[in-house]
C-alpha cells in the first residue's frame, strides 16, 4: 500500500468512526439513548419524555439510525425504537463516566440541582448484592412499569414512584428498602428513599441504575420478551 493509499484508508476509516461521535454530539440524542437503555419506545413516547415535538424527536432518531445506534420494529401501526445492542449502552455509560471524571461542571450541576441527595444514604452494587443474600432487604424498582417489564434487577418489586405514596402498606417496615431507578441522574430513587424514610422505613437509594447493573453483569429478569427485528412483545 503506497503512502496515498494509506492516507485515503485512514481518512475513510476515521471518518466512519466520526459518524458515531457526530450522532452522539447532541444533548437531546444522548437523553434519547439514556431512555432507550431502559426500554424501547415509540417516537411519541420519546417526544413526551424529552419535552420535544414529535417532528424534532423524529429527526434525532433519524440521525441515530443513520449511525446504526438504534433499530426499529413495527408494533401494529406504531414504530418502536430500541438501542442496536448493549455496546451502545456501554458507550453511553463510558461517555458519562468520562464526563463525570473530566468535567468539573458535571459535579457542580449535581450539587446544584440534586441538593437533597446528600441527605440520603446510598449503597453501591456490591453492597446491594450482599444485602439481597441476607433476606432482610426489599429491592424496589420505582421506574415506570413498562421499563420494569422490559428488564429489571432480579428479585425487584415494581412500584412506580407516582404510586408509591398510595402503596406503602404493601412494604414491610421490618425490612430494609432499597430503591433504584434509571441511573445516576434520575431522581425517582431519591424521591422514593426520602418518602420512605419520612414514613418510618429504613430506606436507601442505589447508586447508579438498572443499565449500570445490567452492563456490570448483575442478574436481571425480563417480564416482556422482545423477539428479533419485526417481532412482537409477549407477556
Amino acid at each position: 500500500m503506497d503512502a496515498q493509499s494509506k492516507r485515503d484508508f485512514k481518512n475513510s476509516l476515521f471518518g466512519e468512526f466520526a459518524r458515531i461521535g457526530k450522532a452522539m454530539a447532541s444533548d437531546r440524542r444522548l437523553e434519547i439513548i439514556d431512555l432507550l437503555a431502559q426500554a424501547e419506545r415509540s417516537v411519541e413516547e420519546l417526544a413526551t419524555e424529552t419535552s420535544q415535538s414529535v417532528a424534532n424527536t423524529s429527526q434525532h432518531l433519524k440521525v441515530l439510525r443513520q449511525a446504526h445506534l438504534v433499530e426499529t420494529r413495527r408494533d401494529g401501526t406504531f414504530i418502536r425504537y430500541r438501542l442496536a445492542d448493549e455496546r451502545v449502552t456501554r458507550l453511553w455509560l463510558m461517555l458519562r463516566e468520562v464526563g463525570e471524571t473530566r468535567l468539573a461542571e458535571v459535579g457542580r450541576l449535581v450539587d446544584t440541582y440534586l441538593v437533597d441527595r446528600g441527605k440520603l444514604q446510598g449503597i453501591d452494587a456490591r453492597e446491594l448484592k450482599r444485602r439481597l443474600k441476607d433476606g432482610n432487604t426489599v429491592l424496589l424498582d420505582v421506574r415506570p412499569t413498562v421499563e420494569y417489564q422490559a428488564g429489571h434487577i432480579a428479585g425487584a418489586r415494581s412500584i412506580p414512584i407516582g404510586e408509591l405514596a398510595g402503596r406503602l402498606k404493601e412494604l414491610p417496615k421490618d425490612k430494609t428498602i432499597i430503591a433504584y431507578c434509571r441511573g445516576s441522574y434520575c431522581v425517582f430513587a431519591d424521591e422514593a428513599a426520602a418518602l420512605l424514610s419520612s414514613r418510618g422505613f429504613q430506606a436507601y437509594r442505589l447508586d447508579g441504575g438498572f443499565p449500570d447493573w445490567k452492563i456490570a453483569g448483575g442478574a436481571v429478569t425480563q417480564t416482556l420478551r422482545v423477539e428479533n427485528y419485526g417481532g412482537k412483545l409477549h407477556a
